[in-house]
């Protein structure tokens, strides 16, 4: 089992917890994910944090920017400037039976965008 947290969010995988193997909390939430969710959010997250990075030599000081992503069952959004930026995202099984929506302070969003990255190629590949 992994665990990783830090002030306002947390990660646990524990794949023993099948079909349920990742934590994922913010403050004041958390949910469970499957690892194809979970492998999901961290490529989506990765791609947004990389977007930014590409982009934000050419924003202004005081010019903020939104950044979505999309894929099958969860849509994320990195909003914020050149210093600080702040993610949210939401997932709607893709059986129907659950959605779940999250969101990080900016602190926050960095950690857990690391943390994801860290953990991506040890969870399953998306189903």
């Amino acid at each position: 089992m992994q665990v990783q947290e830090g002030q306002g969010w947390r990660l646990q995988v524990d794949p023993a917890r099948w079909p349920f193997a990742v934590l994922i909390g913010g403050e004041g939430w958390a949910a469970e994910l499957t690892q194809a969710e979970a492998r999901l959010l961290a490529l989506g997250v990765e791609r947004l944090v990389d977007q930014h990075a590409a982009l934000v030599d050419q924003l202004l000081a005081e010019e903020a920017i939104t950044l979505e992503w999309e894929s099958g069952e969860i849509w994320l959004a990195l909003e914020g400037d050149r210093q600080a930026w702040q993610l949210r995202f939401v997932l709607t099984s893709a059986s129907g039976l659950r959605a779940l929506e999250g969101a990080w302070t900016p602190t926050a969003s960095r950690a857990v965008a690391a943390a994801l990255r860290a953990v991506r190629s040890s969870l399953s590949d998306p189903a």
